[in-house]
């Protein structure tokens, strides 16, 4: 379908979704669906809430947010839980301005800006309809023409609270234009849209000489006054501030805490009773969200200064730190570099994970748990299993440092560096050392870098170094196994007989020769060893082994080379090891023989084929890890 007949459906789905009747009509719709008249908290709470929710490792993970925000699940579980889920049930923490603090390039924004582009799509959606009585410049709730002696009656019928005052704008016109009869007056569904300033509005602060309030209350229109008589005749005032627009839907607050202090007092009224003052009226009402962000040096300023006690008391912070997991990184930085120019760049395997690992170290804390270094920490902070550690002692090690993740390098540092290496040397192909030589080279450049942050970075871009080692030599001895998974198949076999024959002390039949054998213990040990099972330990580890067996027998299952974790650990290692000497002497020799050649032609190709390198970077790989094996 070409571009023009995908905007001719868009049009034709705008005219079919448009609605428009009388206050009358809408009571009726609202009877069938009760759901239209809920407050703008609850909209955003069953937007994200519609948008899908799983279940994932004792949290809950929102697919809302699963495609844009990496590695934040618990931010934002709490701020769904504890802010949406909670203002939604009009509880009082609706009262209060959510206030997202993070450090720079951290995903405030990013996570604002979904939540305006979510509801521009949510009030196309039956779910999330929006109705607002017909020419209101602020969108008014349709409910808000019932007297207030009334609202408890209707809620007897409808089951809807009703919270607000109808506008001077719109009482005026329900005396002048339908002759006080609130059943005739008109109401029409609108959809949010942040380019018509429907339901959603920004304010951005700006020098406060020049700054006008009128931008967020709206102002008087002097060019009526001759028309209308008087400064407070509602017809004279343009309701076009942001706190106007935004009624219904959302305001982003854009670096809230920069703002001068007339500002911030119109916000304690409408964040407490839900209404504001504007020109010559009565309090206006408004139905709205109030997302504002800061940095944490800002906020830590903000709350120092009693005069803004008040406010403070107003708002709800909601932390947003950095991300904590090595591959969440990797996806952030991949979407970025699928975003920019970049993307027709080959960027070798395993390059974007080890910048990663730099990354998340910088912004981890030392920990205290005994044994634990930062290297451990980070695994266990991305999933990984690490020995001796389970998932208390990652609960514990979260619970040390409550501001972790608040400082350290940012994902557009990592994403400058790659950009400034291809560029600058003119690359179609970037590895894992262009990337740390480039971030190297970047830091004595780094102007906000102190000199001792300076020294802790460059001992982790060594310690990422020495991590894409151990990943280099492992790509690289995988690649050479010839029929790998075979030999791993009749290695994990023959290493289970000997098992099977050691805990159930029997012998082993020698199949060539018929003879029996005692279990090779010498075999079983130099599998073991690979994850550094101790002689002291090893008869519990082979148990395990044995027991694991007998309960996938009892499921029908069959117990197999990926069954047991560890345990292919321990193959792979063994026939790594096994291989050394081979992949040293293969990469090493400067004029190959016919042998060699077919090998290391071999070995690229698997690269390329089954790994996602290309020529260059299986070339350079292969080149690196002789070099190491070589030293």
């Amino acid at each position: 379908m070409d571009i023009l007949k995908k905007i001719e459906n868009f049009r034709e789905e705008e005219e079919r979704l448009k609605w428009e009747g009388t206050f009358a009509d809408y009571l009726d719709l609202l009877r069938e669906k009760p759901y239209v008249a809920q407050t703008a908290h609850s909209r955003v709470y069953h937007m994200i809430k519609d948008a899908g929710v799983e279940e994932e490792n004792g949290g809950k993970k929102y697919s809302f947010f699963s495609d844009q925000i990496y590695g934040l699940e618990e931010s934002i579980e709490k701020l769904v839980e504890e802010y949406f889920h909670s203002a939604a049930k009009r509880l009082d923490v609706r009262k209060r301005i959510l206030l997202l603090m993070g450090p720079v390039s951290g995903g405030k924004s990013t996570l604002v800006t979904m939540l305006k582009r979510g509801l521009e799509q949510y009030s196309r959606s039956d779910q999330g309809a929006v109705y607002a009585i017909k020419g209101c410049p602020m969108h008014e709730d349709p409910l808000h023409l019932i007297p207030q002696h009334l609202r408890g009656d209707f809620f007897e019928e409808y089951g809807v609270k009703i919270e607000g005052n109808l506008s001077p704008l719109n009482m005026m016109r329900l005396e002048q234009e339908y002759g006080g009869r609130i059943e005739d007056v008109m109401v029409e569904r609108i959809f949010f849209s942040e380019d018509k300033r429907t339901g959603i509005g920004t304010f951005s602060p700006s020098d406060p000489k020049s700054q006008d309030i009128a931008d967020l209350t709206g102002s008087i229109d002097f060019s009526t006054i001759a028309e209308y008589g008087s400064e407070s005749d509602p017809r004279a005032y343009r309701f076009d501030g942001e706190l106007n627009k935004a009624n219904r839907g959302m305001m982003e607050f854009q670096e809230m805490l920069k703002c001068d202090e007339k500002f911030l007092w119109h916000l304690l009224s409408l964040t407490q009773e839900g209404n504001f003052k504007a020109g010559r009226f009565a309090l206006i009402s408004a139905d709205e969200l109030i997302v504002a962000h800061t940095n944490e040096s800002e906020y830590k300023s903000f709350i120092s200064n009693k005069k803004n006690e008040a406010l403070h008391s107003r708002i709800i912070v909601m932390k947003i730190p950095y991300n904590l997991k090595v591959s969440e990184e990797e996806r952030i930085y991949k979407k970025m570099i699928q975003d920019s120019d970049l993307s027709h760049v080959h960027i070798a395997p395993h390059a974007l994970k080890v910048a990663a690992i730099f990354t998340i170290l910088t912004r981890l804390k030392d920990p205290k748990k005994q044994g634990v270094d930062l290297v451990k920490k980070m695994r266990l902070y991305d999933g990984e299993s690490v020995e001796g550690f389970n998932s208390q002692d990652l609960e514990e090690l979260k619970a040390e440092h409550p501001d972790e993740g608040m400082s350290g390098i940012d994902p557009r540092y990592v994403i400058n560096r790659i950009s400034s290496a291809i560029i600058r040397k003119q690359l179609t192909s970037i590895n894992a050392l262009d990337v740390l030589r480039s971030i190297k080279e970047g830091l004595n450049q780094h102007a906000s870098i102190s000199q001792e942050d300076r020294e802790r970075y460059m001992d982790f871009i060594a310690v990422a170094r020495k991590e894409y080692d151990k990943i280099a030599k492992k790509e690289v001895q995988k690649a050479f196994v010839y029929s790998y998974d075979e030999s791993a198949k009749t290695l994990m076999d023959n290493y289970l007989d000997n098992v099977e024959a050691y805990c159930n002390k029997n012998k082993l039949r020698d199949p060539l020769t018929g003879e029996e054998m005692t279990p090779d213990e010498k075999l079983m040990r130099s599998i073991e060893e690979q994850i550094g099972i101790s002689e002291n330990a090893k008869k519990a580890f082979r148990e395990e082994i044995l027991i694991r067996i007998s309960a996938y027998a009892r499921k029908g299952k069959k117990f197999d080379y990926n069954s047991h974790e560890r345990l292919r650990e321990a193959i792979q290692k063994k026939l790594f090891a096994d291989l050394k000497d081979i992949v040293k002497i293969t990469t090493s020799v400067k004029t190959p023989d016919e042998s060699q050649l077919k090998k290391v032609n071999e070995v690229i190709a698997r690269l390329i084929d089954e790994h996602g390198y290309n020529s260059t970077s299986a070339n350079e790989l292969l080149r690196y890890v002789g070099s190491l094996l070589n030293r």
